[in-house]
């Protein structure tokens, strides 16, 4: 039975918390009425696979996150009211409006070219993300046999789908044989597991040749995939060598297309230009094979404004119109795999402030959440802004501090070296742009379980979209043992 009760934070708002101790199915709704300000919390139920059109609006890069009188809203709904009236502990909060609005984008950019928009997976995992971008329009990218599961539960177009990888397993591949996935082909041992896939599944695929074009994307060698030290495709030089073994496969392997990708966060589209001549090359190289080639994926990774610093970086029509003289030239179909420019600026991760303290050298503000939660900044020195969600306490000094969590680890935190009004213990802290590689990379190090997720949707409500993990789901794992 769902527990309900009423807390009051200001003598003007009555806020209404509906929400089960143990959520399973339950239906909460978090509604913001204008006259009221009475928020009800309703977790969204997964939804068959419809397709709905999508209404965008004129603004294409109206962004969702805004400051008003040092209050953060999304979508205009106050974070603040938010953060009163869920669970309290770390949570990530998406705009579902952002995520069309950027969706459309690409949509505009691809108008005049026949194209496939590949959601790269990996990116975000959320289901009813999954759900929402499938209903949109997109296609999915995936690189493992679990994220075909879970496009397929989204209700995706296995043929809209492409399934990457330096070590896809046979498993894996045997499903998408069945299924009719786009398979790339990134190594000897990997064509030599797709045509056995093939052969028992029954099914010929359709395969794209991933060919590492050696272009420097200028980004963090973490993220870069797309030079000769990256472990990701063929040599160019073996290219001969991929298309006699393609040719001795008839009735497993049919070559389609042809597949790069450079590396994450870029922000010169020149690069893409630069790997797309190249590959429209290698095509015309192929065809004179007698290969019939109507595919050219030429990845994603355009990078966003980490910083909030208001630099003007490439759009989803500057990337397109690099490469669509190109492409219209060959008579070619253009897929792309955007992940963090379709999903990272939608999203916050809020926290509660636990305390303030200093070393003498250092001042740190400590937050609930950590690099479990979060962990980009952690693991490659990543910079996502930060912000306290309400105004500062009266005569608050600004001061230079790091954001750290409570993980036991000195690798554990947000952010370093930020300029912010000293907070109140309690106080609302958000990091930004933490829709792509911050939920799917969270971990439960030291048994800091997985956060719930909310979304602001088109109407102004906020529903839950994922349910945070509690200690008795990880119990439940040795049960029986």
């Amino acid at each position: 039975m769902a527990t309900s009760y009423s807390v009051t934070h200001f003598p003007s708002f009555s806020k209404t918390l509906r929400c089960p101790l143990y959520p399973v199915i339950s239906k909460l709704s978090l509604t913001f009425k204008p006259s009221s300000k009475s928020l009800k919390l309703r977790a969204v139920l997964s939804e068959k696979a419809t397709t709905v059109t999508n209404d965008a609006p004129a603004t294409r890069f109206q962004h969702c996150f805004s400051k008003s009188k040092d209050f953060l809203y999304c979508e205009g709904v106050k974070v603040q009211d938010i953060l009163d009236s869920v669970e309290q502990r770390p949570f990530y909060l998406y705009s579902k409006p952002q995520i069309s609005r950027n969706f459309e984008a690409y949509r505009e950019a691809l108008e005049g070219l026949k194209s496939i928009i590949g959601y790269a997976i990996k990116a975000n995992n959320n289901l009813k993300i999954l759900e929402h971008l499938r209903q949109l329009g997109c296609g999915a990218v995936l690189v493992s046999g679990n994220e075909l599961k879970l496009a397929l539960r989204a209700g995706f177009d296995p043929t809209r789908c492409i399934f990457n990888g330096n070590g896809k397993l046979l498993e894996d591949l045997v499903l998408a044989a069945q299924e009719g996935v786009f398979v790339n082909v990134d190594s000897e041992f990997d064509l030599n597991n797709i045509v056995l896939a093939a052969r028992i599944a029954g099914k010929k695929v359709n395969v794209l040749l991933r060919i590492n074009p050696d272009v420097d994307p200028q980004v963090h060698p973490y993220v870069a995939t797309g030079n000769k030290n990256s472990k990701f495709g063929i040599r160019n030089e073996k290219l001969l060598w991929f298309l006699d073994a393609v040719k001795s496969h008839p009735n497993e392997l049919k070559l389609v297309g042809a597949h790069c990708h450079l590396g994450s966060t870029i922000t010169k589209v020149d690069i893409f230009t630069d790997a797309a001549i190249l590959m429209v090359n290698y095509i015309d190289q192929i065809r004179a094979q007698g290969f019939d080639i109507q595919y050219l994926n030429i990845g994603g990774g355009l990078g966003i404004d980490y910083h909030h610093s208001g630099a003007v970086l490439p759009t989803p029509m500057d990337l397109i119109n690099t490469v669509r003289d190109l492409v219209l030239s060959r008579d070619l179909n253009l897929i792309i795999e955007p992940g963090r420019s379709l999903i990272a600026n939608t999203c916050c991760l809020v926290n509660h402030v636990i305390g303030v303290k200093t070393n003498g050298t250092k001042n740190f503000i400590v937050v609930n959440g950590s690099m479990a939660e979060l962990i980009r900044p952690s693991l490659y020195g990543a910079y996502q802004h930060i912000e306290l969600v309400s105004p500062p306490p009266p005569n608050a000094e600004v001061s230079t501090f790091d954001v750290v969590g409570p993980v036991c680890e000195s690798a554990d935190f947000l952010g370093k070296d930020r300029e912010l009004h000293t907070p109140d213990k309690g106080a609302g802290l958000v990091v930004h742009d933490a829709g792509a590689y911050c939920m799917s990379m969270a971990s439960t190090y030291n048994l800091k379980m997985r956060p719930p997720e909310y979304w602001v949707q088109d109407d102004g409500t906020v529903a839950k979209i994922r349910h945070g993990e509690t200690f008795e789901d990880h119990i439940r794992y040795f049960e029986g043992l």
